[in-house]
This record gives structure tokens, C-alpha cells and sequence, in this order.
């Protein structure tokens, strides 16, 4: 079914009141992400009257977004650069753009809500760039409403700005501002706090940042054929499965007995199918990069809970791609915990210094060879609490990511919230069907879990 939407209105909502003006510095870890919106989308019914004339009603919308942009001005600005050429934000108070939709369609007409470029397209505004970095908002919304009552929130923010837990605890902030409660967490502004050290400190190797040229265009790295994104779920008893195949006598160099979590086993389990689906020869080095979070104390002194911005470094694990499709799950497993391990406040420090030293921090930014073959990318969005975002009807029955590229996976919680996980990865369509049979194999599921 072709679905058309019906834009009505665009709005640039600005503060509520008299914002501080200010230039604001960013970090390096804001620096190094890849320039642009990440989009993502929620989904809601009607939980009550389904004739609910104000459900989502966006004059409540724009006055609670407006209300919140008090707290969160920086997000409200635009981009500038210092005299010295360094990127930053003008707290200007320009706004944000929030555009009302409408379409014939019905939610059950999206499907499983795969993240492809049609639903984001279809769900979330686009950003024009063109006209410079002065021009364009940190944040798009689309509110969109269909036939059927539901309604889709499309989300879209520069990563320069916010990562996805500070993405995450904006919409809940404005949510909470909807239904008129005082905002549980505040957030924390000055992003000194992630400041190069003075002189930099380079104790490590920083593998994650450099590309490696013998891969640039090594397999299919230029020359994609068609792209499949599938978006398929995984229950507590199939992760259960796997986790015990995972630790099944796994111990360490001491003799201890290794426990691998969620992530280190679901990550490895998704790195070795894709390896394998691919066909990748066994010589092939591969890559399989993540993001491990500077919060919940692991940078000592601990960030604030509040703490506005990006908080994430880039992390990878490295493996001959015979070993990852020959091995037990363990081992690829083990690789991942290895890589987490090492990622304390000393390795975290040693990263912004490196970045710092970096006169084209262009080179190490997100780029293909980032996860296009033989290499992954891995995103997990399980510790958000995306779910919790209630406007005042109801939580969400979906949320997840708005868009992927070939060799981008992510993980991310459901709404039922019983411990079951969802899994959307993005590969060549001839590697697809292979890797769909290899993952519900392994975990003993059933493929009528399968959407494509």
C-alpha cells in the first residue's frame, strides 16, 4: 500500500521565556560524531475514548515543548564556529521545528515498523542542510495522525548536540512537561566537564578511531547491491538459550568463571551470522564497533546524571573472520567482554585527548568503514527509557530507529517490557535470508518472528 502524508502546519517553536545567550563549547566527543539528524520514531493508540479530541492535540504539544526549551535552551540554537574555526552552539532561542501531519493511512498499514528509508521519509521532517550551519534547527518533529486514531512522533536530532540517552531524556522531559509534572531530572549544561587534559595524555593505542585502508574498499564497501532491513524480536527464554551457550565453562586467565551479559552475547551472536552470511574469507580481519557509555560512573569523577551532550566513545573488537564463523559463541562473546573491560575512566580520558590531538577530526569520524563489509555496527538502545515517554495518553506501543544502513544493527527494548528484545539490522539482500536462518538457528527460534 502506498501511503501518502498530508503536511498541515510548521511550526518553529522558540523558549517559553528569556533564555540565557551564550556561546556554548562543544566537546570532542560532540565534535566526533557523524554530522546530522538521528531519527527515530514512537507510535501510540488511543488507550481511553477512541473519539479523544485531544489526544495529542498539538496546541498542548507545542506549549510543553515550549514550556521545556526553557531548561534545555541549548537545544533551541544553532551552530557556529569560534574564532578559531572550532564548532559550537549559539544559544539563540531560534527554535525547534515541529511539523503537524495527517494521512489516510492506518497505523497497521506501517507493518512491523522495519526502520527503512520509506518509513523515515514517510514519519520523520527532513533537514535541509544546504544553506549552511547557521540555518537549520538541532531538532525536527512530525507529529502525524491516522484514520485509525493512532499517532506517530517522529524525532529527529543532530548528533553534535545530544546523544541518544541526553535524546532520550529531552522527550521524556517534554512529556513529563505535557502532563504538567515538574521535571524529574534536570539537565546539566557545561560540557567542560569532558575537556581535554592539559598537556593530552596518550596511553593507548586508539584503534577505534583509524580506518583501515586495506578495507576502504575491500568486499562490498562501494558497490551495495539492493539493501534488506529486518526488524525482529528475540523473547527472554531465546536470549536465555543463548546465554547459556555463551557461558557454558567460560572462564577467565585465572581461572574464574566469566558471566557474559545480554550485550556481550546478543552482540557476538549478531557479529558472527553477519560474518558468516556475508561469505567473508577467512583471512578478512573484521570490525565490530559500539559505543560504551562515560555515564553511570565508569569515568571517574563520575558525570553528573543530568549531563546534557555525548557521552559515548567509540569501541571495537577485532577478529580473523575464520575464527569468529568457526568458533562457539563464547569466543566472539569473550572478544566483546575483553574490548568493555578495557573501556575504564583511564582508556575514556585517553580518548579525548586523542581526539584533541587531531588537527582533521574529520578522518576519525563515523564513516562506512565503520560497518560496511566485513565490518558491524552495533547500537544498543535497551538502557533508554523511551517507553516511559507518556504525553498524558498512554506510553508507546513502538519506538525504535528511523533509518539504517547496510551493516548498521541496532537492539532496543519492547513495549511489553517482559524482557524480550528487538533486533533491526541492515545487510545486502543476498545476505539477509542466510542470516535470518543462522540467528533464529542458534537461539532455537521461531522464523515466523521474522519481518521483512
Amino acid at each position: 500500500m502506498t501511503i501518502t502524508i498530508n503536511v498541515r502546519e510548521k511550526t518553529m517553536v522558540k523558549p517559553a521565556e528569556k533564555t540565557p545567550s551564550w556561546a556554548l563549547w562543544l566537546s570532542n566527543l560532540d565534535l566526533i560524531t557523524k554530522p546530522g539528524h538521528n531519527p527515530s520514531f514512537y507510535i501510540y493508540r488511543p488507550s481511553g475514548e477512541a473519539d479523544d479530541p485531544n489526544f495529542f492535540n498539538a496546541v498542548l504539544l507545542k506549549e510543553a515543548l515550549s514550556k521545556v526549551l526553557v531548561s534545555f535552551y541549548p537545544m533551541a540554537g544553532r551552530f557556529k564556529l569560534d574564532d578559531s574555526g572550532r564548532l559550537e552552539i549559539d544559544c539563540n532561542g531560534e527554535g525547534v521545528l515541529f511539523v503537524e501531519a495527517d494521512t489516510t493511512a492506518v497505523v497497521d498499514d506501517l507493518g512491523d515498523f522495519t526502520p527503512t528509508s520509506e518509513l523515515r521519509s514517510l514519519l520523520v521532517p527532513t533537514v535541509d542542510r544546504s544553506a549552511g550551519i547557521s540555518s537549520f534547527p538541532f531538532l525536527v518533529l512530525q507529529v502525524t495522525y491516522f484514520k485509525c486514531g493512532g499517532v506517530s512522533l517522529g524525532v529527529a536530532i543532530d548528533h553534535h548536540i545530544v546523544d541518544g540517552f541526553s535524546g532520550v531524556h529531552f522527550i521524556n522531559s517534554w512529556s513529563e512537561t505535557a502532563r504538567g509534572h515538574e521535571l524529574t531530572l534536570q539537565p546539566f549544561l557545561d560540557r567542560t566537564l569532558l575537556r581535554a587534559r592539559n598537556p593530552p595524555q596518550l596511553v593507548f593505542d586508539r584503534i577505534e578511531y583509524q580506518s583501515r585502508h586495506d578495507q576502504e574498499n575491500s568486499e562490498s564497501q562501494y558497490a551495495i547491491e539492493s539493501i534488506t532491513v529486518a526488524n525482529f524480536e528475540i523473547t527472554k527464554e531465546q536470549l536465555n538459550i543463548l546465554k547459556a551457550k555463551a557461558n557454558d565453562a567460560s572462564v577467565d586467565e585465572d581461572g574464574n568463571t566469566i558471566r557474559y551479559s545480554t550485550f556481550h552475547v546478543l552482540a557476538a551472536h549478531i557479529w558472527k551470522c553477519a560474518c558468516i552470511a556475508r561469505g567473508i574469507r577467512d583471512d578478512q580481519e573484521c570490525r565490530l564497533y559500539f559505543a560504551v557509555s562515560g555515564r553511570n560512573s565508569r569515568l571517574q569523577p563520575p558525570l553528573p546524571i543530568g549531563y546534557f551532550g555525548n557521552a559515548f566513545c567509540r569501541a571495537v573488537s577485532v577478529v580473523v573472520a575464520g575464527d569468529l564463523k568457526s568458533k562457539p559463541i563464547w569466543y566472539s562473546a569473550s572478544r566483546v567482554h575483553e574490548t568493555l573491560a578495557r573501556m575504564d575512566s583511564d582508556y575514556l580520558r585517553s580518548t579525548i585527548d586523542y581526539l584533541e590531538l587531531q588537527s582533521d577530526k574529520l578522518a576519525a569520524r563515523y564513516g562506512p568503514h565503520l560497518h560496511m563489509s566485513p565490518n558491524l555496527t552495533i547500537t544498543s538502545w535497551v538502557r533508554f527509557s523511551g517507553h516511559d515517554t507518556d504525553f498524558g495518553w498512554g506510553q508507546p506501543l513502538y519506538i525504535g530507529p528511523g533509518d539504517l544502513t547496510e551493516g548498521k544493527s541496532y537492539i532496543f527494548g519492547d513495549a511489553r517490557k517482559d524482557g524480550r528484545l528487538r533486533v533491526a539490522i541492515a545487510l545486502q539482500s543476498s545476505h539477509m535470508e542466510v542470516f535470518k536462518e543462522l540467528f533464529f538457528k542458534d537461539c532455537k527460534m521461531s522464523t515466523t518472528t521474522f519481518f521483512q
